[in-house]
């Protein structure tokens, strides 16, 4: 991940709306969670809604799948554990009481 990747993610988490959609993502698992089920749990409107998971799909936060007529919003881990590979080997490397001192 470079850092212009690692910003826009950032910048979307950045978000409360959106920070608080992808950890309720991440907590569904790799099943993903509908975007009813969503806008249920969080009490987000459904056109504020649909704009935030745009916004988080487009720099790859996550994926959306339509099944039948629901849609399906999936995180993609693999981008989270590149972001915290970012953040861990970008901002922490040389820093006392930082990551790599034991």
């Amino acid at each position: 991940m470079d850092h212009e990747e690692a910003a826009a993610s950032l910048a979307e988490l950045g978000n409360s709306h959106r920070l608080a959609v992808f950890r309720f993502l991440v907590k569904a698992g790799h099943r993903g969670a509908a975007v009813g089920e969503i806008q249920q749990a969080l009490g987000i409107p459904a056109s504020t809604l649909s704009h935030h998971l745009s916004r988080m799909a487009k720099v790859g936060l996550i994926r959306q799948e339509k099944h039948s007529r629901t849609i399906i919003c999936i995180p993609e881990y693999q981008h989270l554990e590149s972001l915290i590979g970012f953040l861990k080997e970008e901002c922490c490397v040389g820093v006392s009481g930082g990551l790599d001192s034991k």
